[in-house]
């Protein structure tokens, strides 16, 4: 599986912390059979070493009022793909983009306050891109599951 590169002790911290990331190290130690110090050192290493990336808070964008959530598929030209990612990065609008297989194609998610917001994102930085083959957009209307990060 994907923690097969942790030993058996690593591998259970990573399940407990993808469970409740704000567990106490107390917590932690006290399921595992180690002490708080233990726990905060391998954390400490696993940290170190890239394995957990961060703690963060999710926002349901549906869940207040009036926010939009779109995808867009992104086709651009091959030689103007690190510029529109660039450009797009740049805006607080879009919260994620991955480049995936394809004829040179972006995945880029944008959570917009309104409808009218998300219609400016596309008016006044999406349609004027350079590059940009084509693009479709696709709003969410709502939220069936959604893992984030490593579920094992």
């Amino acid at each position: 599986m994907f923690l097969d590169g942790l030993d058996s002790l690593d591998q259970k911290i990573v399940q407990l912390l993808i469970q409740n990331a704000r567990m106490s190290y107390s917590e932690i130690g006290q399921q595992v059979g180690i002490s708080r110090v233990a726990v905060k050192m391998r954390v400490q290493s696993l940290e170190q070493r890239g394995v957990i990336e961060e703690y963060t808070t999710i926002i349901n964008p549906q869940k207040i009022s009036g926010a939009v959530s779109c995808y867009f598929e992104m086709e651009a030209a091959p030689d103007m793909l690190l510029k529109i990612s660039e450009t797009l990065s740049q805006n607080d609008t879009i919260t994620q983009i991955y480049r995936v297989t394809g004829q040179s194609k972006l995945h880029v998610h944008a959570v917009a306050a309104s409808g009218e917001k998300m219609e400016e994102l596309i008016r006044e930085v999406i349609d004027p891109l350079p590059g940009v083959i084509s693009c479709s957009c696709n709003i969410i209307l709502s939220r069936i599951k959604d893992i984030k990060g490593l579920r094992l």
